[in-house]
């Protein structure tokens, strides 16, 4: 993580921040997402009838793969922060698109680029983030997203 000047800021907008580790989503994590979402559909947590699913198997729900952004993304070498900062908020999304199914036992990581910075407020910074969720072994990601975080100094 790279801790920036504000004034700086506006030269990481473009530039890629790195990839994350890979981390395994297991069938335990997947069960205990359903648990706290409440989502059962059997596909994530039923293995024998997700066999007879185009999947072959049970898959991680599509929010379960982008809650991991906040882990994956405090991976990155040069994830670009402002200096001083003191706490980050989740601010939304401006899109999130869901690519392809992450079975149970695959590998994800991240990577991502800043693509703009705005104050908001004094000592209040918008980042706007691309991300890209990779499944190892897999030609295409299990999810793109934009997101916003609010970064207070």
């Amino acid at each position: 993580m790279k801790s920036v000047d504000s004034a700086s800021l506006q030269e990481y907008v473009g530039q890629p921040m790195g990839k994350s580790e890979w981390f395994q989503i297991d069938q335990g994590r997947i069960n205990a997402f359903a648990d706290a979402t409440l989502d059962h559909q059997y596909i994530h947590v039923n293995p024998e009838m997700a066999k007879q699913t185009p999947f072959g198997g049970t898959i991680a729900h599509g929010f379960l793969t982008l809650s991991l952004l906040p882990y994956l993304q405090e991976q990155m070498a040069d994830l670009v922060v402002p200096a001083g900062m003191k706490m980050g908020m989740n601010y939304g999304f401006d899109k999130i698109r869901f690519l392809a199914p992450v079975k149970t036992g695959a590998k994800v990581r991240a990577s991502g680029v800043l693509k703009e910075v705005v104050e908001k407020k004094p000592g209040q910074f918008l980042f706007s983030f691309e991300y890209t969720v990779e499944i190892e072994g897999e030609d295409k990601p299990a999810l793109i997203a934009d997101w916003l975080v609010m970064y207070f100094i």
